[in-house]
C-alpha cells in the first residue's frame, strides 16, 4: 500500500515481526506484508504492539529538549551551551524537528493499533495511553498542536493546531477511561501499560493543565502568577493519591536506582531495554544515557571509565542542592571511581558494582569528590590517611581529589599517594579549566554494570518514565496550587524523610544553601522545584518543570551562565521563548498551519 505523509507523520514500517526476549519487545524486519491483511491477524497486531512500544525510545532519550537551558546543567571542559542552552534556537533546529517528528510517529503507531486492533481491548488501551503520553509531551514543549486521533494513511496534510484546552480534555478523558479499564493489570513493572500508570500520567497531565489553563503569568522575570481556579489542581491531587495508593517510600534511594533492582515496586512505567537476546548489534542497540550527565572521563578502552560527555555537568546551583546527610547525593552521583589496570568492570568505573565494600576500601582510587559542606581539614586528613589508596601504581589515570563548592579545589596526587598541587578557583572557572578528565562526578541512575568496553550506545538500563516518588511530588505541587499547604508538606516531607533530609515545617521556613542574586526572592513553588531537582536529577524533566510552573525565565536568568537577562530568551521583537518553535518543515508542508501560527519568540 503506497502512502504519503506530510511532515507531521512518519510512515509506519509494515515490514515488522515479533522478536520476543522475555519481557523485552523489539521489532525485527521481515518480508513486507500489506497492512490491511497483516494487521488484521494476531501476529500482525502483536508486531504492531512491538513497534508501538519501541517507538517511545526516541522520545525518552532526547535530553536536548528536556534538560538544556535550565538551572541544573551546564557544559564543562570548554563546551558551548549550544542554541538550546542559550535560547538562540530557531524553527530550523534539528533537535526540535526530530522530537516533533518522532512523537507524531509514535502517535500514528498508536492510532494504527486503534484502527486495526479494535478487537483487542488491552492493546487498544495501551495505544490510548501511549498516544496520551505523546500529546502530553507535545503540549509541554509546543503548546497547542494538531490533535489527531485517527490513523493517517493518506495524502491529507491539513491539520490545524487544536486549542490547548481541547487537547487536555482529550488526554484526560482517555486516561480516566484507561485507569478504570479492567483489561489492563492494576500495576506492572515490566514496561507494560497498567491502570496505575494511567493514574500517574493523569496526575501529571492535570497538573500541567492547571498551570496552563488556570493560572496567569504576571511577571516572567520574577516568576509571579495569579491562580484563577483550582479545578485541575484538585483533580491532579486526587489522581496522584489514587496512583500512590497508600504505598509508602520504604526502599532506600540507593536501592531504588540500583541496576539489580530494575522493575522494583516504586517503578510505575518504564521503556524497556534488554541486552540478552537483542536481535541486532548490541554495541549500537542500547542508549547512551549513562554517559550523558557528568563530564568526560577519557577513553574507556584506555582508562577503564564509562564513555561520558560534558554537555550536562552539574551547575553551581546543583552542587548545593543536597545538604549534609541527604542520601540522594551519593545515590545520584558516582562520588568515587577506581583506577584501571587491565580488568574491565572489576576495575575502573564499574568496579563499584563488581566488588564488595571491603574490596573497594582497599582499591586504588582514580577520582573522589567531596561535597560543598565538607571541611577542608577533613579532605586533607583523608588524603594523608589514604595514601595507599591514592597511590597511582600501575593505574591508567592520574589520581585527583575534588572539593565541589563555589570556590572549587582540585588536589593533584603524586604517584606515591601524597598531595602534590592544589588548584582553587571559582566553580565556573574550574569547569572551564584544563584539569584533565572527570572534573565533576557522573550520574549513575542509568549505569549498566555489564557495559562492554566501547564508546557507543551500549547501555541497556530501562528508562523509568513514571515512578512513585515523582508522583508524591506531583501531588505536593498540586496540593500547594490548590491551596492545601498542609497536604503539600505532608507529601513533600515523605520524600525527604526517605532521604534522611530534615523535614520542612512551613514553606516560609525553606532556606536553600545555593547562592542566588538578591533579586531572586524565594516563593513556595521554589521548594517544590528544588525538591524535584534533588529527587529527579537526571531524569529528563527539568525544562518541563520550569516551563510548567512559569519559572523558566526567572531560573535561567538566575542560574544559567549562558543567559544574562530575559532578553537573551527573546527574539528581536522582545517575545519570550516560552515554548519550542513549530518546526519550519511542518509549517511548509502542513497546509492548515502558517507562519502566523508560530509560537511567540520565533
Amino acid at each position: 500500500m503506497k502512502r504519503y505523509f506530510s511532515f507531521i507523520i512518519l510512515p509506519l514500517s509494515f515490514s515488522i515481526a515479533l522478536s520476543s526476549c522475555g519481557d523485552f519487545l523489539e521489532p525485527e524486519n521481515k518480508a513486507a506484508i500489506e497492512a490491511e491483511g497483516y494487521f488484521a491477524t494476531a501476529d500482525g497486531q502483536e508486531a504492531l504492539r512491538v513497534v508501538m512500544y519501541s517507538s517511545m525510545k526516541g522520545i525518552v532519550t532526547n535530553t536536548a529538549l528536556t534538560e538544556n537551558g535550565t538551572d541544573l546543567y551546564v557544559p564543562s571542559r570548554g563546551l558551548s551551551a549550544g542554541n538550546m542552552g542559550d535560547y538562540s534556537l530557531t524553527a530550523e533546529n534539528s533537535d526540535v524537528t526530530s522530537f516533533y517528528q518522532t512523537v507524531y510517529a509514535m502517535i500514528n503507531n498508536a492510532n494504527c493499533m486503534l484502527k486495526y486492533g479494535a478487537a483487542n481491548p488491552r492493546y487498544c488501551a495501551e495505544a490510548r495511553f501511549i498516544r496520551a503520553y505523546g500529546y502530553y509531551m507535545l503540549t509541554q514543549q509546543f503548546g497547542p498542536v494538531p490533535y489527531i486521533t485517527e490513523y493517517i494513511e493518506s495524502a491529507r496534510k491539513d491539520y490545524p493546531r487544536t486549542p490547548l484546552a481541547d487537547i487536555y480534555q482529550g488526554i484526560i478523558s482517555d486516561l480516566e477511561s484507561i485507569a478504570a479499564d479492567e483489561n489492563l493489570p492494576q500495576s506492572d513493572h515490566q514496561g507494560n501499560v497498567s491502570r496505575r500508570a494511567a493514574k500517574a500520567l493523569l496526575a501529571k497531565v492535570c497538573l500541567a493543565a492547571g498551570w496552563d489553563l488556570e493560572t496567569t503569568l504576571i511577571n516572567a522575570e520574577q516568576g509571579t502568577y495569579n491562580v484563577n481556579a483550582t479545578n485541575y489542581f484538585s483533580k491532579a491531587l486526587q489522581a496522584a493519591e489514587d496512583a500512590i495508593g497508600g504505598q509508602a517510600l520504604t526502599m532506600s534511594f540507593e536501592d531504588k536506582w540500583a541496576p539489580a533492582n530494575e522493575g522494583n515496586d516504586e517503578e510505575v512505567f518504564s521503556v524497556q531495554y534488554e541486552r540478552n537476546g537483542f536481535p541486532g548489534d548490541v554495541i549500537t542497540g542500547g542508549h547512551s544515557l549513562q554517559g550523558t550527565y557528568g563530564s568526560q572521563m577519557g577513553n574507556p578502552v584506555e582508562n577503564g571509565m564509562k564513555a561520558c560527555g560534558s554537555s550536562l555537568s552539574p551547575s553551581a546551583k546543583s552542587i548545593y542542592l543536597w545538604a549534609e546527610g541527604d542520601s540522594r547525593l551519593s545515590a545520584t552521583f558516582m562520588m568515587t571511581t577506581y583506577n584501571y589496570v587491565s580488568e574491565w568492570l572489576k576495575q575502573g568505573y564499574f568496579a563499584y558494582y563488581h566488588n564488595t565494600p571491603a574490596q573497594l576500601a582497599t582499591m586504588s582510587i582514580a577520582d573522589i569528590y567531596f561535597p560543598w559542606y565538607t571541611p577542608t581539614a577533613d579532605i586533607e586528613k583523608f588524603i594523608s590517611s589514604h595514601q595507599s589508596q591514592l597511590a597511582k601504581g600501575s593505574g591508567a589515570l592520574t589520581v585527583q581529589v575534588h572539593h565541589l563548592a563555589s570556590q572549587a579545589t582540585l588536589y593533584s596526587i603524586k604517584q606515591n599517594g601524597q598531595k602534590d598541587k592544589t588548584f582553587t578557583e571559582s566553580y565556573s572557572d574550574y569547569l572551564r579549566g584544563q584539569h584533565g578528565s572527570a572534573v565533576v562526578p557522573t550520574v549513575k541512575k542509568y549505569d549498566d554494570p555489564e557495559t562492554p568496553q566501547q564508546n557507543n550506545a551500549t547501555g541497556y538500563r530501562d528508562i523509568v518514565v513514571l515512578h512513585l516518588s515523582d508522583i508524591y511530588l506531583v501531588g505536593a505541587e498540586a496540593a500547594l496550587m490548590a491551596g492545601n499547604e498542609a497536604k503539600a508538606l505532608q507529601l513533600l516531607n515523605a520524600v525527604r524523610q526517605r532521604a534522611n533530609a530534615t523535614a520542612i515545617t512551613a514553606f516560609s521556613d525553606y532556606q536553600p544553601d545555593y547562592e542566588s542574586d538578591v533579586n531572586f526572592q524565594l516563593m513556595p513553588i521554589d521548594l517544590i522545584l528544588d525538591e524535584r531537582a534533588r529527587e529527579l536529577y537526571g531524569e529528563q524533566g527539568r525544562w518541563l518543570d520550569l516551563r510548567r510552573t512559569r519559572q523558566l525565565v526567572r531560573y535561567n536568568v538566575a542560574f544559567n551562565p549562558a543567559v544574562a537577562t530575559a532578553s537573551d530568551m527573546a527574539n528581536a521583537e522582545g517575545q519570550l521563548k516560552w515554548l519550542r518553535p513549530i518546526p519550519a518543515a511542518e509549517i511548509e508542508t502542513n497546509t492548515a498551519i502558517s507562519q502566523d501560527d508560530q509560537n511567540a519568540g520565533y
